[in-house]
């Protein structure tokens, strides 16, 4: 283990996010949940004498993650939660973690990581919010308090992708119907006459590359979502349809290719069942 700039660091989660943050801090002592090259095959390993751990898995697996590195913290660590959960899946992890000695932070990703990396834009929340803040900073992050109670950031992420994958599943309900019936470029010169400030195309296009690319990832998010608005007493149909949409994408295990918008909704038609 290495110090970086002041703490040692550690990072549960070695996927996109993880390696991103990664290599803007530096050198840090890394557990992933599948095994990967240059990673621990055990979070026991990575997390000794690790001061701030940042966990970065699936949304899916945050619990499980806490619960298996709990028994491993030093007293004290800082553990900064940047999986894509619903304010009671957070909860429970801080309780994992709070209960071994740890300190848990609710950290949430607001952008993609790429091209900015470990200084895309963040909001923290928790009792530990002042101290993460400070050593977020030392680090060169981009990161702003939502409040001092965990769910806080969480809750702004999760009401956010309502719309950001929405408009994913949106987009490829509709273009590829509209594909197939042969009017996707009626549809899309309708699309852009409503609303001139926004790039239907490279929007569509994008859209379905973070579904063929990341779908499973997003598709584990927007469960938390729906399990968020159910958390609230509101209906999760939107949210429960969308993770349905990001699921039967990632399913089809399709490279995105080249920007192309129609070359990539014949992919994915072509491969529907």
């Amino acid at each position: 283990m290495n110090r970086v700039r002041g703490p040692l660091l550690a990072m549960i989660g070695f996927g996109e996010a993880g390696r991103a943050f990664a290599a803007g801090f530096g050198s840090v002592a890394a557990h992933d949940i599948r095994p990967m090259p240059d990673c621990h095959l055990s979070p026991g390993p990575a997390l000794a004498g690790a001061e701030v751990v940042f966990c970065l898995v699936t949304a899916d697996q945050a619990l499980a993650a806490a619960e298996a590195c709990a028994p491993h913290l030093e007293p004290g660590a800082l553990w900064l939660d940047g999986n894509s959960c619903a304010p009671g899946t957070k909860l429970r992890a801080a309780a994992v973690i709070e209960a071994a000695g740890g300190r848990y932070v609710d950290l949430a990703i607001m952008a993609p990581v790429h091209p900015r990396g470990h200084r895309t834009p963040c909001l923290i929340a928790g009792p530990h919010s002042a101290d993460a803040l400070a050593l977020c900073t030392a680090l060169g992050m981009d990161v702003r308090v939502a409040g001092d109670r965990i769910g806080a950031a969480s809750m702004v992420k999760m009401l956010r992708s309502v719309i950001v994958k929405g408009i994913e599943a949106l987009c490829a309900e509709s273009l590829l119907a509209a594909r197939r019936a042969g009017v996707e470029e009626a549809v899309l010169a309708s699309l852009q006459d409503s609303d001139p400030g926004f790039d239907w195309r490279a929007r569509a296009s994008y859209s379905l590359e973070r579904m063929m690319a990341h779908g499973a990832r997003r598709a584990a998010e927007m469960r938390e979502v729906a399990a968020t608005l159910r958390e609230l007493g509101l209906p999760d149909a939107m949210a429960a349809a969308t993770a349905r949409w990001q699921d039967r994408i990632a399913a089809l295990a399709l490279e995105a290719g080249e920007d192309d918008l129609a070359r990539r909704i014949d992919r994915i038609l072509g491969s529907l069942p």
